[in-house]
């Protein structure tokens, strides 16, 4: 690794990449091991979350090791005035990785450069997800068997959504065509599409999603998210925007796949979730797995 932490999927050469899809695959196979017994892992979630901290808890568990930390910070010192750079440095003397969510962008880079053990960027802001990206990564070469020259149709929140910009980072290494579904008030911003252009790779954008429904490979759902506008107003406006009906599948792809970060709130229907195109339980599965590789690879264990 050219780095001790993960803060954006940029950290990554492709080599990396696919050798940490490599051992996912592994860990799959068989995710219970004991190679993480007697060291500790700090989960610090600054943010709520479900699927991302059980999901390293789970890998970490799995693998013999044990876990501390806190699951929001109104349970932490941070409601006594404490700083961040106090709280890495504090929290460095009781654990051998950290993993951390922040609302704030930019934050786990700042983490990374004042601790002394790795820090996992589980989220900071509407910046980067690299975690959630690298399970995305699996899911999408596990159904479709390839990661090159695919049509992903991303739809939703693109404007605030960090888990569709780690994405198109990631997949912009590939010959990757993208579609982008959104309402103009969350439309991918344009440095996005500006990076896409530099590679000479092919974006269409739109707010129809039944235009362009039929060409992808893998669709990506997100939420609206709430928490990302200080205008209530402005969510009203926008939060059902799409919804996925399982009626609207009939002339997709065979092999299509539907993906999701998690948690939804009504964009995906449930009417779609007995369809064999719904992959997002799954692609949650996915993460204990990615996420057990991730780990054992940034302390240098595997």
């Amino acid at each position: 690794m050219k780095t001790r932490s993960l803060v954006s999927i940029d950290d990554l050469t492709t080599a990396e990449i696919m050798k940490i899809l490599d051992l996912a695959a592994e860990f799959e196979k068989e995710p219970i091991q004991d190679i993480l017994r007697g060291r500790v892992v700090a989960t610090l979630f600054f943010e709520p979350s479900t699927r991302t901290r059980l999901s390293f808890e789970s890998a970490v568990n799995k693998l013999g090791g044990n876990v501390i930390g806190f699951t929001d910070s109104s349970s932490s010192s941070v409601t006594k005035g404490e700083t961040l750079n106090d709280t890495i440095r504090t929290v460095n003397n009781y654990a051998d990785l950290i993993v951390m969510r922040h609302p704030i962008e930019g934050s786990a880079r700042y983490a990374s450069e004042i601790s002394t053990v790795p820090v996992i960027n589980a989220g900071d802001g509407a910046n980067q997800h690299p975690t959630q990206t690298l399970l995305d990564l699996y899911s999408i070469l596990k159904t479709q068997g390839t990661l090159d020259k695919l049509n992903i149709c991303m739809v939703g929140d693109l404007k605030y959504g960090r888990t569709v910009h780690s994405l198109l980072m990631a997949m912009s290494r590939w010959k990757t065509s993208f579609n982008f579904v959104a309402p103009e008030e969350l439309m991918m911003p344009d440095e996005y599409k500006l990076y896409l252009r530099n590679l000479g790779l092919t974006y269409y954008e739109t707010s129809n999603l039944t235009e362009v429904i039929n060409m992808a490979d893998i669709i990506y759902m997100t939420r609206v998210q709430r928490e990302r506008f200080s205008d209530p107003m402005e969510y009203e406006k926008v939060k059902n925007a799409y919804v996925l009906h399982e009626n609207m599948l009939g002339e997709t792809k065979q092999g299509m796949k539907i993906l999701h970060p998690l948690p939804r709130v009504n964009e995906i229907n449930t009417d779609v979730d007995a369809n064999t195109k719904a992959y997002y339980f799954e692609q949650a599965l996915n993460g204990v797995f990615t996420r057990q590789a991730i780990i054992t690879t940034l302390l240098g264990l595997k």
